[in-house]
């Protein structure tokens, strides 16, 4: 039999072109796959060295794919998919998952939701390490160096893969000594005399959209003398009786649970709040990210909305 030549393209050639094409830049390639800008540019030299054709056009910022290049990339891709999906079959299959899974989100929405997950899922699978980062910054896994990233509300475009894994009911809450000072609000419209804490970070800070029960909205334009882009620090204002905020019901819980808060408008409701997990867009998730995925979504359907 013929043995092959040892110089031979490895499937971490095809994974890196793949990379290459997909960000249209070496340096992101390379940090996609985790490796080193030389060892994905050789990956490069190499396929094209066997294929006999060149596949990218290079320039000093740029990655641009040949029209052989493309005609290459969709075989390949549709090869990859598949090898990834066997991959993922295996993985199931295997009881024993190690590694370490690098988690981005915010502090409070980590420490409240994603740690009590990760104690679950380290029970089960003791092999595995977390490092958790802190950020409130939306950014692509690749250049944060994380397998996964928790973000809430609504996402920009961006090639990265998703999946919605709870939806985060919202209300309006203040505190007790203020609604004795300045009265409890019936309806939407009466927001209008109140003072608002304004969390300017929201999609929606300066305009809340109440739904009654019988399915009329209710826009109202708000304002007050408090502005903050933390909803750390808009909850402690309402807890200083300084105004009325929205925000999602497991920020408020505890202080309301605790009677140093309440809901207020309870007759209404907002619009909930999504939350996605984010995945880099390479065609193989671990089987350790897509279980932990798994276990998130299950707790939060449970305990938070």
């Amino acid at each position: 039999m013929k043995e092959l030549p040892s110089d031979r393209a490895t499937l971490n050639d095809y994974e890196a072109f793949i990379a290459i094409v997909d960000t249209g830049n070496l340096t992101r390639a390379a940090a996609r796959v985790r490796r080193s800008l030389q060892s994905v540019s050789r990956s490069l030299s190499g396929l094209e060295a066997q294929l006999g054709v060149v596949l990218i056009r290079r320039t000093t910022r740029t990655a641009q794919p040949t029209e052989a290049g493309l005609a290459f990339h969709r075989r390949v891709s549709a090869a990859f998919r598949e090898i990834a999906l066997a991959e993922a079959e295996v993985g199931d299959a295997s009881e024993t998952l190690s590694g370490t899974l690098r988690v981005a989100g915010s502090a409070f929405f980590v420490g409240h939701c994603v740690v009590p997950a990760i104690r679950d899922f380290s029970q089960q699978h003791p092999s595995v390490k977390f490092d958790l980062r802190i950020s409130e910054e939306f950014a692509e896994p690749v250049r944060t160096g994380v397998d996964l990233m928790i973000r809430l509300g609504q996402l920009p475009p961006s090639p990265m893969k998703s999946r919605k894994i709870a939806s985060l009911r919202r209300v309006a809450i203040a505190s007790p000594s203020y609604v004795a000072q300045r009265g409890r609000p019936e309806t939407p419209a009466d927001l209008a005399r109140h003072a608002c804490i304004i969390r300017t970070s929201a999609q929606d800070a300066r305009a809340w959209t109440f739904h009654a029960r019988d399915g009329t909205r209710h826009r109202i334009a708000v304002q007050g003398v408090f502005e903050a882009d933390n909803a750390y620090v808009t909850r402690h204002a309402v807890l200083a009786g300084m105004g009325i905020a929205v925000m999602p019901f497991y920020y408020a819980r505890e202080s309301v649970e605790t009677g140093v808060a309440e809901v207020v408008l309870d007759d209404f409701t907002l619009a909930p709040i999504q939350a996605h997990a984010v995945l880099p867009s390479g065609s193989r998730t671990p089987s350790r990210v897509r279980r932990f995925v798994d276990l998130l979504a299950q707790r939060l359907k449970k305990d938070v909305i």
